[in-house]
């Protein structure tokens, strides 16, 4: 009887030894999102424990002893320091070319005005040129909002140039008005500025057309 219970004795604990064996092969691991790597858990008392060293290592950090307290400083993982930069959209954005359009509309009327005075030998009305150049100027600004583009800033910065140069335009006639009573109709046709506002107007209008920048010597 009493090596019946010796041998029971035994093999529980044999028992017992297989099952311990059999959960410390059960380890668990923390792993941290956007960072390589895993650690093992320690569960005791019903909590989970990492070494701290180790979550310093697995979170890329330096741990530093001072007084009576660890500092841990986190750095960047891995895949946080390898994100690349979308490349920038090509071609106009809807946005450009919907506040271009309204622009280029503007500056046209701006000098259909002066145009229209000049061969008919009227006065050219001050404040209605003011108006017209606040207009043009305001519609400018929303340009200068909408760029998301490489070719839209290349596009506003032809924009830009018909505005200061049809701003030229208006500000000689009304001193040229101003001066004398009579500007012979056709002083506009031989007009290099004006040529030259007339004919960015046109490159603009291509480019709008094709909704991607190309450069033009008008323009300039």
């Amino acid at each position: 009887m009493k090596m019946k219970y010796i041998a029971l004795t035994v093999t529980m604990a044999a028992l017992l030894m297989v099952s311990l064996i059999g959960y410390t092969q059960q380890e668990t691991t923390l792993a941290i999102a956007g960072h390589n790597g895993q650690q093992s858990l320690l569960h005791l008392n019903g909590r989970w424990y990492v070494d701290i060293d180790s979550l310093a290592h697995l979170m890329h950090g330096t741990l530093l002893f001072k007084g009576n307290r660890f500092i841990l400083t986190l750095h960047s993982s891995p895949e946080e320091t390898s994100v690349v930069e979308p490349p920038a959209r090509q071609g106009f954005s809807r946005e450009f070319l919907q506040s271009e359009i309204k622009e280029l509309s503007a500056i046209r009327e701006w000098r259909i005005t002066i145009i229209s005075a000049v061969q008919n030998n009227s006065p050219l009305a001050e404040e209605w040129l003011f108006a017209q150049r606040r207009l043009a100027n305001k519609n400018l600004a929303y340009v200068s909002a909408s760029l998301t583009t490489d070719d839209d800033r290349s596009g506003f910065a032809l924009l830009a140039t018909e505005f200061s140069n049809m701003q030229k335009l208006s500000d000689r006639y009304l001193a040229m008005r101003k001066q004398v009573a009579f500007i012979s109709p056709d002083s506009l046709d031989s007009d290099s500025l004006n040529q030259q506002i007339l004919n960015c107007a046109h490159g603009l209008a291509a480019m709008a057309a094709n909704h991607s920048f190309q450069d033009d010597p008008a323009c300039h």
